[in-house]
């Protein structure tokens, strides 16, 4: 039986999961706090600090959770255990089209050498490279992924919530990833392994200013577009975060990734991926 340890059960890992029971896999899933998470169907979770013996059962391990201080905490806690499962065939692990930096408009490829300009983004290039040293050769893909989004989770939301600002930026593009495209990807990747580590970029396949998006969130709801207001103007609210990801400007290019994976997104541009998911809300 195919056996998958995902660690974190966020947005993207419950998609993973539920994919991945929907296919025949077995799941288990970790959470600092198990009794608080509601998994899908099919999916046992367990605590963090009690994933050993499931390390041992694995047949793939999936990292879905953001490295801290410390580093990688799946890595820090169990890089023995981890280098020790003979059982295990596959690693992937959730990074960042971040680790690419500002270039200035310019498009990356897998191909593309990391260049990360902030501290978060160099702490996703340092677990990268942990999760290199616990596969040890086994197949391992770093799937980066650009700017999430899903039901819950999406311009729409924010449109109706009032919170939406179309900053105005020429120029200004971003790559994003409907989390089924996550899940299914991750699905195709495990189910054509690489030899070794492998590179994956998860970003749809029109980059786009931020403002279009908002607009477009705007008009399937059939409400008035926000107004627009001009990055400089906008910059001296910003959080840090926020400001982070306004300094970068880049394309990612994902073309191979769909090659290598022979897997189309579901939902290749915004527009697809927020009807799609304003479609499944009037379904119910």
């Amino acid at each position: 039986m195919t056996r998958l340890l995902i660690f974190g059960l966020g947005f993207c890992g419950t998609a993973v999961a539920r994919m991945a029971c929907d296919a025949g896999f077995s799941v288990v899933g970790t959470s600092r706090q198990p009794g608080a998470v509601a998994a899908p169907d099919g999916v046992r979770v367990v605590g963090f600090d009690a994933a050993g013996p499931e390390i041992e059962r694995a047949t793939h391990v999936l990292m879905t959770a953001a490295p801290g201080g410390g580093g990688d905490p799946a890595v820090a806690h169990y890089a023995g255990a981890l280098r020790a499962a003979a059982g295990v065939r596959w690693f992937g692990y959730l990074s960042t089209t971040g680790v690419y930096g500002d270039r200035q408009g310019g498009w990356v490829d897998e191909a593309s050498a990391p260049a990360p300009s902030s501290d978060r983004a160099r702490r996703r290039v340092t677990a990268e490279e942990a999760w290199q040293d616990v596969a040890g050769g086994r197949p391992l893909d770093i799937c980066r992924l650009a700017g999430i989004y899903g039901p819950g989770r999406s311009a729409l939301d924010d449109v109706r919530a009032g919170r939406a600002r179309r900053i105005l930026s020429a120029g200004h593009a971003f790559g994003r990833i409907h989390v089924e495209d996550i899940a299914g990807g991750v699905m195709a990747a495990m189910a054509r392994p690489g030899e070794g580590m492998r590179v994956l970029n998860f970003s749809d396949d029109l980059p786009a200013e931020s403002a279009e998006v908002i607009a477009e969130a705007a008009r399937l709801l059939g409400v008035a577009v926000p107004p627009g207001v001009k990055l400089a103007e906008a910059w001296p609210g910003m959080s840090e975060m926020a400001r982070s990801f306004w300094a970068e400007n880049r394309r990612v290019s994902s073309r191979r990734t769909q090659e290598v994976l022979g897997y189309s997104w579901r939902y290749p541009t915004y527009r697809e991926g927020l009807w799609g998911i304003l479609e499944a809300e009037r379904a119910g």
